[in-house]
């Protein structure tokens, strides 16, 4: 190497990270808008100031996302560990435990601490607890979880939070990620925030659970479950805050919306998912337990274990309608 191009590289280097000339600004490239997503900075701090009493913390992404650590969710939880539980839900809308190896009764009373329990219509309980829907995959039973969602949006009363525990995990893959549904509706621009403020969209268990029922039995589900409308942007009833309300599974339409309107605004709103900076990704151990708010995050659980067995077993809560 000449003399010269060694003293244009010292240079370069001296020059540091090429990005320093754009300082703490997003850019476009192309389609792509990169750089910081400096609007988390506030809730990122936010969540970084809470104290607890009951239990240390270790927060997994930015806005979203947290370990419990020091409280055994297998016994009854004192007065104040709850209402700590409760709060640690709200702030950081998915908590996770360690080893709690939890039985089902155990299982079902720290689930219901929380709420009186859902019982699912088209996913089979446990052979006598029909509180716990068990997920039991394997070669022949695949994991098609794997896109993201809230559960039951069909519901008149989605449920509020659901509570996860791994009976059996493979030794890679199988991962649960999460997205912060308050980041994904802050994160849009005014002139859309404005657009789907009175929006509802229309919200339908049959083009997922349907597809696996006669003709009869989607005449007779259709009965006890009719399609339902929820807002596009609802507050939620703890925090008060918007979160985004959409998603692919359920979603069929969007009300007022020509038919292509209503497909390009449901493509937009549910790519907002796939921003890494608003999500978290839980590496699941045996006894590992989850406990996710319904509303605040989506889930979407990774089918990348095949033909590994993945057992887990769920309770949901009971929820509330969302509302403007």
């Amino acid at each position: 190497m000449s003399m010269t191009s060694e003293r244009d590289l010292a240079k370069a280097k001296a020059a540091g990270d090429p990005a320093i000339r754009f300082g703490n600004k997003q850019i476009h490239v192309g389609q792509m808008t990169i750089g910081p997503v400096l609007f988390l900075a506030p809730e990122r701090a936010r969540l970084s100031a809470l104290q607890w009493q009951t239990f240390s913390v270790k927060r997994l992404g930015a806005t979203v996302g947290a370990e419990l650590h020091g409280i055994d969710i297998t016994k009854p939880l004192t007065p104040t560990a709850l209402a700590e539980v409760k709060q640690a839900l709200a702030e950081y809308k998915v908590i996770f435990f360690r080893d709690q190896p939890l039985n089902a009764d155990q299982h079902i009373a720290f689930a219901a601490q929380f709420g009186e329990l859902e019982l699912h219509p088209f996913l089979p309980g446990t052979d006598d607890k029909p509180e716990l829907v068990r997920f039991a995959k394997s070669a022949e039973v695949g994991g098609y979880e794997n896109a993201w969602h809230h559960d039951v949006t069909w519901r008149e009363i989605p449920s509020m939070g659901a509570v996860l525990h791994a009976i059996q995990v493979p030794e890679t893959g199988g991962d649960t990620l999460f997205c912060d549904m308050y980041a994904a509706y802050d994160g849009l621009s005014d002139e859309v925030k404005v657009q789907i403020e009175n929006l509802e969209a229309e919200h339908d268990f049959m083009p997922s659970f349907g597809l696996r029922l006669t003709k009869e039995k989607q005449a007779e589900m259709r009965l006890q479950y009719p399609v339902v409308h929820h807002p596009l942007a609802p507050r939620h009833p703890v925090t008060g805050r918007r979160y985004l309300y959409v998603n692919q599974f359920f979603v069929t339409r969007i009300i007022g919306l020509t038919e292509q309107e209503s497909e390009d605004l449901i493509t937009f709103l549910t790519q907002q998912s796939t921003f890494l900076e608003y999500q978290c990704r839980f590496q699941w151990q045996k006894d590992s337990v989850a406990f996710w708010d319904n509303h605040a995050v989506q889930h979407y659980a990774a089918s990348d274990y095949y033909p590994d067995i993945r057992i887990m077993e769920r309770a949901s809560i009971i929820g509330h309608r969302p509302t403007k």
